[in-house]
């Protein structure tokens, strides 16, 4: 019997495919959704059984439209994970309000979009989780990332409002910030870059993907039902707060 349904955003590949994993093996229906990688979604659906899900998170209607039909589908989300996210890295100095505007919408216009599209139904029922994945450059900041630390630190802030104001009803609303994890954006990377940012690593190696996802599984458990407005940091002791 399921335990209820699982909204995962990029849930396709890198670490949301990892989510989308861990909330499968732990009894939900996962609705994974995707933007453009259409052989990263067909891969998805016929390795984990998820259902995916084709919009574009940080379209405001789209993400209404998509949170009904999944929910028209699948059932009642009962958890949400915002993953999805992306980078499009420069100096502020010449940095186009067009490539602003792409990594904030994307990144965290879309934790309140898609929050939006079910935070009515999991009050009525008096029962939700939602998990925003930020990340260690929304806390410490990075050089060349003015957009995307800013978008991981307002997922920060965006988090603990949402948890006071849902607390009551039975929603626990968590971030997550991962540090370096060997994904395939960062196997892309040179080798030297990799290995300057393992030795910033007290463990002296990269995350990876299932640790990230375990700790999603373990705050949409009941087990974590006294766990809210909370950041949980995964990044092997590069960045301590």
């Amino acid at each position: 019997m399921s335990k209820g349904v699982a909204i995962v955003t990029g849930g396709t590949r890198g670490i949301g495919l990892e989510i989308t994993k861990g909330l499968i093996a732990d009894g939900y229906s996962v609705a994974a959704t995707y933007h453009g990688n259409e052989d990263a979604a067909n891969a998805c659906a016929k390795e984990t059984g998820a259902k995916v899900y084709k919009f574009d998170v940080s379209n405001f209607d789209e993400c209404q439209k998509g949170c009904a039909e999944i929910e028209k589908d699948l059932g009642a989300v009962t958890v949400l994970v915002n993953n999805a996210g992306m980078t499009k890295d420069g100096v502020l100095h010449k940095m186009t309000a067009e490539v602003w505007h792409q990594v904030i919408d994307t990144n965290l216009t879309s934790c309140f979009s898609m929050s939006r599209g079910v935070i009515n139904g999991m009050r009525e029922r008096g029962f939700g989780r939602i998990v925003n994945i930020s990340s260690i450059n929304g806390q410490k900041g990075q050089f060349g990332q003015t957009n995307y630390s800013a978008a991981k630190a307002g997922i920060l802030g965006f988090t603990k409002a949402l948890a006071l104001e849902s607390a009551a009803k039975g929603i626990t609303v968590n971030a997550i910030c991962p540090g370096y994890i060997a994904t395939d954006m960062t196997a892309s990377m040179k080798q030297d870059v990799l290995d300057s940012i393992i030795r910033q690593i007290p463990v002296a190696r990269m995350g990876t993907p299932k640790e990230v996802a375990d700790i999603v599984v373990f705050l949409a458990s009941d087990k974590a039902g006294f766990i809210n407005g909370a950041t949980i940091t995964a990044n092997g002791g590069q960045y301590l707060v």
